[in-house]
């Protein structure tokens, strides 16, 4: 059985590639699953220092997996409340683990897939990769990824990229602050690797220490709870089901005929 999501060990640094590349690495309920169980396991195992998050194929992760979005709009709301805990709670496990984390952004990271870049501590893209949050546009909220995305970017450029749902290239986010640098795809490992060596140089104890102090100094008022409510309230109404359903019949939602 193919793995959901591939690890591999490179020195002190766990590589661990989203492995669903024939859907752009969309994120079901088995690879989320799958990728918190790895976290879990990294975080504890100590001869890992640096852990590095990846996509196998062209993207990063295109967001949610299309199939079980199209079949929420018939689920019953406790499956909706569950599926928003559940991301919630791998987003909360990745942004709090003790150990830095690289977000190495191969292609797009759209929707869920930019939020599992923004709860790594850095990200670095290649030139072609795209990122944005369209989950407007199919009457959606972005609730879980946006404490995560208003720490690096602030309120003016979130309320564009959360309010218009546009993309936006490499060179536009590491502009706003969304990613770190983005290096050409040539170089892209050779940087990675290098950026493990500098922070696998820092004290394991220290390392830790300082994500928690810049966790506590960020700290978001809003408990994962109440994250994963603001989520999955609007995939239980009318305005999100007729919007998945124009998406899906590729027609306008439709609130745009208005």
């Amino acid at each position: 059985m193919t793995s959901l999501v591939e690890s591999t060990r490179e020195g002190a640094a766990a590589i661990l590639r989203i492995n669903r590349p024939d859907k752009r690495n969309a994120l079901s309920r088995d690879s989320i699953a799958a990728l918190h169980r790895e976290f879990v396991r990294v975080r504890d195992d100590a001869c890992v220092r640096v852990v590095v998050l990846t996509g196998n194929g062209s993207a990063f992760c295109a967001g949610m997996d299309l199939d079980e979005l199209q079949k929420s709009l018939t689920a019953d709301a406790e499956t909706v409340w569950s599926d928003a805990n559940e991301l919630a709670n791998l987003f909360d496990l990745i942004y709090t683990l003790p150990k830095p984390t690289i977000a190495a952004v191969n292609g797009a990271a759209v929707a869920g897939g930019a939020g599992l870049m923004t709860v790594c501590d850095l990200a670095i893209s290649v030139p072609t990769a795209k990122f944005g949050y369209p989950e407007v546009r199919r009457g959606l909220v972005a609730a879980l990824v946006l404490p995560h995305l208003l720490r690096h970017i602030g309120e003016r450029s979130a309320r564009h990229l959360l309010l218009a749902g546009e993309l936006i290239d490499a060179a536009e986010a590491v502009r706003i602050g969304l990613i770190n640098r983005v290096v050409p795809s040539e170089q892209f490992w050779p940087e990675i690797r290098t950026l493990i060596q500098s922070l696998v140089a820092g004290g394991p104890l220290a390392l830790a220490e300082t994500k928690r102090l810049l966790r506590e100094m960020s700290q978001q008022s809003l408990s994962i709870a109440d994250l994963a409510k603001a989520s999955a309230t609007p995939r239980l109404g009318a305005e999100c089901h007729e919007g998945l359903k124009a998406f899906f019949d590729k027609r306008t939602a439709p609130w745009m005929d208005s």
